[in-house]
């Protein structure tokens, strides 16, 4: 988002001759402060920005610097036709704003690099949704897509179990993960904290004229990423003791949450005389674990607990009878 913000910023001083910090701020919808990290960061970039102060100061470009796209080359040209994703624009209602954004582009490219939107597209494409699976688009999403756009508090009612909810939101941005739409918003009751909702568990969306001040620092990739961490590791509540083959190491990594078996097998003693290794793991439960774990066969031996062991010493049998061994 900053930089499509510096974008602006630079158009928005070709446009005119000069302008106050608070013109930039108001046009930006951001701080006045940032406006002046902004520029800052123009003008180490190259861009003759120029601060005048006083009563009647404000920001210019000097010399009638025009900004112009024809300095790109052909990887990153294709890169920026890259940068959206077709159905999550359409789902969110911004797909004719998307369109009309590349024309604009694309008229601006030297005529070599024209071509660029249709040979990214052909070498190139994005399948978001889970394999197996039917993706449903949420019919509030573009009304909290909006919200998010305009930083609009809204007042949101969702399922919460067998009840519905209703909170003040303000909603910081969206997530599409494995087809699943979520947002991530302020909630101003609980003190601030941040949370993340499921948008197709709304059930009614109303967004008001009052905007939010959007935090500065706010990061939301670091923000997903922190929670689905946290989000993985609430829900490890059992534990299984393993015996693994030299390959089921390779393979428990690709069978279990991924960071959990990571930390399992970096904290496991030296290996047996057979060369295989003892572990102890985190697991959703034992009815999950077992159908994660009949993936490795014979690489894995469960230790504990007893009642586990059990099902795959009945699954072996079972086997047997079925091969005729």
């Amino acid at each position: 988002m900053r930089a499509a913000r510096l974008i602006k910023m630079v158009l928005l001083l070709q446009s005119r001759p000069s302008m106050t910090a608070a013109e930039l701020a108001a046009e930006l919808e951001v701080s006045e402060r940032t406006v002046t990290r902004d520029a800052q960061a123009l003008s180490e970039a190259g861009v003759p920005v120029y601060a005048e102060r006083g009563r009647a100061g404000g920001y210019r470009l000097i010399g009638g610097y025009r900004t112009r796209l024809t300095g790109l080359h052909r990887g990153e040209a294709e890169a920026l036709f890259l940068s959206g994703l077709p159905g999550a624009l359409r789902e969110m209602g911004l797909e004719d704003a998307a369109s009309a954004a590349r024309l604009k582009v694309s008229a601006a490219l030297l005529p070599s690099l024209r071509d660029a939107s249709r040979s990214a597209a052909q070498r190139f494409h994005l399948d978001a949704p889970n394999w197996w699976s039917e993706p449903k688009t949420p019919e509030l999403l573009p009304a909290v897509a909006d919200a998010v756009w305009d930083d609009r508090r809204v007042v949101a009612r969702y399922r919460k179990g067998e009840t519905e909810v209703e909170r003040e939101l303000e909603p910081y941005g969206l997530v599409l993960k494995a087809g699943i739409w979520y947002l991530c918003a302020r909630v101003p009751e609980a003190g601030g904290s941040f949370r993340v909702y499921r948008i197709d568990r709304f059930t009614a969306v109303e967004a008001g004229e009052e905007r939010f001040s959007r935090a500065d620092d706010f990061d939301l990739p670091g923000f997903w990423e922190e929670r689905s961490e946290q989000f993985a590791r609430s829900i490890l509540r059992a534990q299984v003791v393993l015996r693994l083959s030299p390959d089921g190491v390779r393979r428990l990594p690709y069978a279990l949450d991924r960071v959990s078996a990571r930390e399992a097998l970096e904290g496991a003693g030296a290996p047996d005389g057979d060369g295989w290794v003892t572990v102890t793991v985190p697991v959703e439960s034992e009815e999950v674990a077992h159908t994660q774990l009949l993936g490795l066969a014979a690489e894995v031996e469960v230790l504990a607990p007893e009642s586990l062991r059990a099902r795959f010493a009945e699954d072996a049998l079972r086997l047997g009878r079925l091969y005729g061994t």
